[in-house]
C-alpha cells in the first residue's frame, strides 16, 4: 500500500471514528452514568464487533446485504429498532400505573434493572445492526482491498488501523463522560444530559432509516 493510500485510510478512519454516532454516544452515556468500569466493556465490544464486520465484508458478505434489499431492510429495520430502544432506556424513566393514570418517574427513582446496560455481547451485535458500519467496511474494503494484488497484505494493514481508532475513538468518548460524571450528579444534570444523548441516540436511527 502506497503512502498515498494509507494517509487516505487514515483520514477516513479519523472522519468515521470520532465523529459522534451510535457507539460514541454509547460510551459517552455509559461512562457518565455508571463509571469508566462500565463503560470499558462495551468500548472494547466496539472493535472486536468492527474486526468481525470487516473480515465478513472482506469476504463478501458485504456485497450480499447490498444486493438483497430485503436483508438490507431488515438490518436496518432491526437496527433502528434497537437504537430507539436504546433510546428509551437512557431516558432513565420507568412507569408505574397509579388511582390518577400513568406518570414517569425520574432517573434517581428508577430499578436497578432499569439502568442502561449494553453488555459486550450487545456491543458486539451493534455493529451488525449499524447500517451504516455494513457501508463504512463496504467502502473501505472496495477501496483499499478488493481486487489487489496484495489484498491479503492489506487485509492485515487495514484490519488492525480500523480496531485501533475504533477503539481511540470511543475510549475518548468514555474518558469524557467518566469526567463529566461528578458534575452531573449535581442535581437534575444527569437526567437532562440522558435526555441529550437519547435525542442524539433517536436522531442517529432516523437518519440510518434513510439510508
Amino acid at each position: 500500500m502506497s503512502p498515498s493510500e494509507f494517509t487516505a485510510l487514515l483520514l477516513l478512519c479519523t472522519a468515521a471514528s470520532f465523529t459522534p454516532g451510535p457507539n460514541t454516544t454509547l460510551s459517552t452515556a455509559l461512562a457518565a452514568n455508571g463509571g469508566l468500569r462500565r463503560a470499558i466493556v462495551f468500548v472494547l465490544a466496539v472493535p472486536v464487533g468492527w474486526g468481525l464486520l470487516l473480515g465478513l465484508c472482506a469476504g463478501g458478505v458485504g456485497a450480499l446485504v447490498v444486493a438483497v434489499p430485503a436483508l438490507r431492510l431488515g438490518i436496518t429495520l432491526i437496527g433502528t429498532a434497537y437504537l430507539l430502544w436504546l433510546a428509551y432506556k437512557l431516558m432513565g424513566v420507568r412507569f408505574q400505573l397509579n388511582p390518577t393514570g400513568w406518570t414517569s418517574l425520574p432517573a434517581q427513582w428508577r430499578e436497578p434493572d432499569a439502568q442502561l446496560r449494553v453488555g459486550f455481547g450487545q456491543g458486539v451485535l451493534l455493529q451488525f445492526l449499524n447500517i451504516k458500519a455494513w457501508m463504512l467496511a463496504l467502502t473501505v474494503v472496495a477501496g483499499w482491498i478488493a481486487g489487489k494484488p496484495d489484498a491479503l497484505s492489506r487485509f492485515t494493514l487495514v484490519l488492525p488501523t480500523l480496531l485501533l481508532f475504533a477503539l481511540a475513538s470511543n475510549l475518548s468518548y468514555a474518558l469524557l463522560g467518566s469526567l463529566l460524571r461528578d458534575w452531573l450528579s449535581r442535581g437534575a444534570r444527569l437526567l437532562r444530559f440522558n435526555r441529550v444523548m437519547a435525542a442524539v441516540l433517536v436522531l442517529t436511527a432516523g437518519w440510518m432509516a434513510t439510508l
